[in-house]
């Protein structure tokens, strides 16, 4: 087996809000990213997926567990020891506007990252931002433009050469297509299966779409609030959930080939808040299958019966989707 390029263990971050309280974004999540792997960080809005991602990246600092990345732990990095580690570890983001400061050339965009970490490329520091606007499908002579200029799936495409441009070995992708048109969406994911491939890159890529998940992701693992509740390769995750909320999550998918829409299954009332979560699984509130132990007992994250990937769940289902 391949030894990991990312290992997280029992990462956890939690906001004080007024009054006292805390609000339990992320509380404990463990999972590991080979190098050239895909693994989607999948669960509904406010489940603590974007939270878990900009950890990664250290824009924000953990409250407790460990980010080891290539065997070092990153965890409570001070600035100076972050600006190496950001060559290799980079991050897209949602908005392809909002991440893109709009006096700035694209030229310009791109080359920073570079200039900042003191890099000269062979050629000249112009001669390889226009290398990568081509590697992403701009036009290299559109370097003096400005992103009002762009499309929203071209000024998407910027800052994947953006986050290309100091040859990185992971990149945290945060819903990087959740704001484009859909026949937008595909180009944007064939582009970065291509870099994947051509570039041997490692992504953690955060979505709520999972049918974006299942034809870009090599390992799926599923959040509900602020902890992950199944993990496994995407086969097994599509194939045979486990979890109740995994398969819920799954019969949304408007796709015949997964599931009918008759078998829709249509979870009761809204997701606890994370000032507040259950007691005992954080599921039982909505969930189909819960009993009594479930109130009083959270379940670990584990292996159940025969199946590959880690459940938490005390009774686990474990037939395929219908």
């Amino acid at each position: 087996m391949t030894s990991a390029l990312l290992s997280v263990e029992g990462l956890t971050k939690h906001f004080p809000v007024g009054g006292g309280g805390v609000l339990r974004a992320v509380d404990g999540v463990d999972f590991h990213v080979r190098p050239g792997e895909a693994l989607g960080l999948v669960g509904e809005s406010g489940c603590g997926k974007t939270t878990t991602g900009r950890m990664l990246v250290r824009l924000l600092e953990p409250t407790a567990g460990r980010i080891v990345f290539e065997g070092r732990d990153i965890t409570h990095l001070r600035r100076s020891a972050l600006r190496p580690l950001r060559r290799q570890l980079q991050m897209i983001f949602q908005d392809p506007y909002g991440s893109l400061n709009p006096r700035h050339t694209v030229g310009r965009i791109v080359a920073m990252p570079m200039q900042v970490n003191g890099i000269r490329p062979p050629g000249g520091l112009k001669n390889r931002v226009r290398e990568l606007l081509e590697t992403v499908g701009l036009n290299p002579e559109h370097y003096n433009r400005y992103p009002h200029e762009f499309s929203g799936g071209q000024r998407q495409r910027v800052g994947i050469a953006r986050a290309l441009a100091l040859r990185p070995k992971l990149i945290v992708a945060d819903e990087p297509v959740s704001a484009l048109d859909v026949s937008i969406q595909a180009q944007v994911i064939t582009l970065l299966r291509e870099l994947q491939a051509d570039l041997g890159l490692a992504f953690v890529f955060i979505t709520h779409n999972l049918a974006v998940v299942r034809h870009f992701c090599h390992r799926v693992a599923v959040m509900y609030l602020g902890k992950i509740v199944e993990i496994g390769d995407r086969g097994d995750i599509f194939q045979t959930p486990q979890h109740p909320y995994t398969r819920a999550l799954l019969s949304a998918i408007p796709d015949p080939a997964v599931i009918g829409a008759s078998h829709r299954v249509r979870l009761p009332g809204d997701v606890p808040t994370a000032l507040d979560p259950p007691v005992g699984c954080r599921f039982r509130t909505r969930c189909p299958v819960a009993q009594e132990r479930c109130a009083h007992q959270e379940p670990p994250l584990a292996a159940r019966g025969d199946r590959p990937q880690l459940t938490a769940c005390h009774f686990p289902e474990s037939g395929p989707l219908r």
